[in-house]
């Protein structure tokens, strides 16, 4: 079957009701409920090309994924007719058609950039809101934010994060940290981290070990050996997923 289009789709969801992004047999997927959707317009099987996976529980502002169409059909009403198919915890935002050759576009190899935030509060002063715990993380101790801003500092650059990866070995943990901002007001505290790539539990493993900093159990030298050493062993702390959003992906 030949396909005509190729549509480059953003899509927001909640993640805590899934178990994860990526296809599984016996599991309810982000991917999974993609493709039963796209594949119901198409009336035949389809494949889902997304930037990168999300773990169980992490949720999306602006996950990119891009599928091919044999169907021409204008890509207002994509946005339409697949959400109209969607589960109330799916949405897609916005979908273009995006080009399909040899030099085309893919959501996962034309990506250059990546942005996730990560959400927490401090009890107390801050009360307890059921409503949002899965949304946010609860720690019931005060941290340092500028210390933590110290630490973060470390981080900026081209690395080898295999210390703060999940299964490092045999792949390639080079990545580039542009940014990392921490902000605290009213609502908490808030990480935005902006880099070329992210690693699995990456993000997640870097905020558990900031968090250590701003209770005064790890110093920034301890931090600095952590990066150097790259033996994932040593870094025993990874935050809790529901706190977790894939905010935005850049291309070119």
């Amino acid at each position: 079957m030949e396909m005509k289009q190729r549509l480059k789709c953003i899509v927001a969801y909640d993640g805590s009701q899934f178990a994860g992004y990526q296809r599984q047999p016996n599991d309810r997927t982000v991917q999974g409920e993609l493709e039963h959707a796209i594949s119901r317009i198409l009336k035949c099987p389809i494949v889902v090309h997304a930037s990168g996976r999300t773990d169980a529980g992490v949720h999306a502002h602006g996950q990119v994924m891009h599928f091919d169409s044999h169907l021409i059909i204008p890509a207002e009403r994509w946005v339409k007719a697949i959400n109209k198919l969607l589960p109330p915890d799916i949405h897609i935002r916005h979908v273009e058609v995006v080009p399909m050759d040899d030099y085309g576009f893919h959501a996962r190899f034309s990506a250059v950039g990546k942005e996730y935030r990560y959400r927490l509060k401090t009890l107390p002063p801050y009360e307890y809101d059921p409503c949002e715990r899965r949304y946010v993380t609860y720690i019931y101790h005060r941290v340092d934010v500028e210390y933590m801003r110290q630490a973060a500092d470390i981080f900026i650059g081209t690395h080898d994060f295999r210390t703060f990866a999940a299964n490092p070995i045999g792949h390639n943990c080079v990545r580039t940290i542009t940014e990392i901002t921490i902000t605290e007001d009213e609502n908490g505290i808030e990480f935005i981290f902006k880099g070329n790539g992210f690693l699995r539990y990456m993000v997640r493993s870097i905020v558990g070990t900031l968090l250590e900093v701003g209770r005064d159990r790890l110093t920034l030298e301890q931090v600095h050996n952590l990066l150097r050493n790259r033996e994932r062993k040593q870094c025993r702390w990874t935050a809790p997923a529901q706190g977790l959003t894939l905010w935005e992906v850049s291309y070119e």
